[in-house]
């Protein structure tokens, strides 16, 4: 069998692989953890492989895209480095982007496009670019982290090298993705000053409901402007005991978000106030969010004003205290609430497969954007160096 399809004149693709020997199968990998651990239905690396694969089924072209990566890495691991991915190290991943900058021997790995059970068939057409090789790594770190998650492996060794590859570098609106946020401290800034909107007529209590209904709203989870403006309080509905958010976003693309307690609390405190029952029935079709008076919805733009008019009022009384963050905090907008749910939800140690379900991106690279965690980490540590 290791003379058939490892070392065999043509790579095969992926099912293919699903009969490797036990050497390099994985279900004798160095970094596996003993079976009674794992909460997935996985002998092998093959079989692990699947069930990653299975929580996207219901994206095709997410699915063949990470299909394409983890059949790229078992071919190199068992041809290259004779290992299990569930054998591989630290040092190993590395020489696997070392690998995908220059793939060798070429005549073996790459070639033009060719049906994948043909013989002419190649995991690469040449060597993969610096932003392609970040997506790669980024993709196999999720699926690494899930095994981990899973109790497959106990640890995952491409997490160690993957701020190494800030190197590569980002795409100009990658950066400026990154750039759009509210760091832990303004956000906290701008909390307590809604949280202090004076309350003392009956005008200041309606704009101060509606705003910290608002802002959880933004904030807890995480939906462009035209969502809010647009979505009814029935798309506020229980499904198997938990609260979600039924949200029909860009493209008309239907998912759904998690409520968490402090957003229902919000939600129930805001219909409290309209005069509603505290959670909204089926049929409840009024607006999410609702005028002044609360008798009507509101446009993308009235929203995209009170945000602005919030933001610059908290901007100013952090002013004289620090003057960078003011400047900062006006600029931010709606879509920078957000950037800032994404960020700091990284940041609070959310799996970036969750982040990425309830943000609503396409793929893994878009939600890597927002990852901080390591960075803190990073300048923290580089506080030893002294002059």
């Amino acid at each position: 069998m290791v003379d058939l399809i490892v070392f065999s004149e043509h790579p095969v693709s992926f099912d293919a692989l699903g009969a490797l020997p036990a050497e390099l199968d994985g279900s004798q990998g160095d970094n596996r953890l003993p079976q009674g651990h794992c909460q997935i239905q996985a002998e092998n690396d093959w079989e692990a492989i699947n069930c990653w694969l299975a929580e996207f089924e219901d994206s095709p072209h997410t699915h063949r895209k990470y299909c394409k990566e983890a059949e790229r890495l078992l071919l190199w691991s068992t041809k290259q480095r004779h290992k299990p991915i569930s054998g591989l190290l630290r040092e190993d991943f590395q020489a696997y982007q070392a690998f995908l900058a220059n793939p060798r021997p070429e005549a073996y790995w790459c070639g033009p496009r060719a049906p994948r059970q043909s013989v002419s068939w190649k995991p690469f057409q040449g060597p993969l670019s610096e932003s392609s090789q970040r997506q790669t790594l980024i993709v196999l770190n999720a699926l690494l982290s899930y095994w981990v998650d899973a109790g497959y492996i106990r640890g995952n060794p491409l997490s160690l090298i993957r701020r190494r590859n800030k190197r590569l570098t980002p795409a100009t609106n990658d950066v400026i993705a990154q750039e759009r946020f509210l760091d832990q401290e303004t956000w906290a800034h701008l909390k307590n000053y809604i949280a202090a909107l004076p309350q003392g007529t009956r005008r200041e209590i309606e704009h101060f409901e509606r705003s910290r209904f608002l802002f959880h709203f933004l904030y807890l989870l995480a939906p462009r402007v035209s969502e809010v403006a647009s979505h009814t309080m029935n798309s506020f509905r229980e499904f198997r005991g938990k609260w979600w958010w039924f949200v029909e976003g860009k493209s008309g693309k239907r998912a759904k978000v998690p409520v968490n307690d402090e957003m229902l609390d919000a939600l129930m405190r805001y219909r409290r106030f309209l005069g509603l029952d505290d959670l909204p029935a089926e049929d409840d079709m009024s607006p999410a969010l609702r005028s002044i008076k609360g008798n009507s919805g509101v446009s993308d733009n009235m929203i995209y004003r009170l945000v602005k008019d919030i933001v610059r009022g908290a901007a100013d009384t952090l002013e004289a205290e620090s003057p960078i963050n003011a400047r900062k905090l006006r600029k931010a907008s709606c879509h920078w609430l957000r950037h800032t749910s994404v960020t700091n939800s990284d940041d609070s140690g959310i799996g970036i497969k969750y982040i990425q379900a309830s943000a609503r991106h396409n793929n893994l690279e878009t939600t890597a954007i927002y990852q901080h965690a390591e960075d803190h980490k990073w300048h923290d540590e580089w506080q030893r160096l002294r002059y």
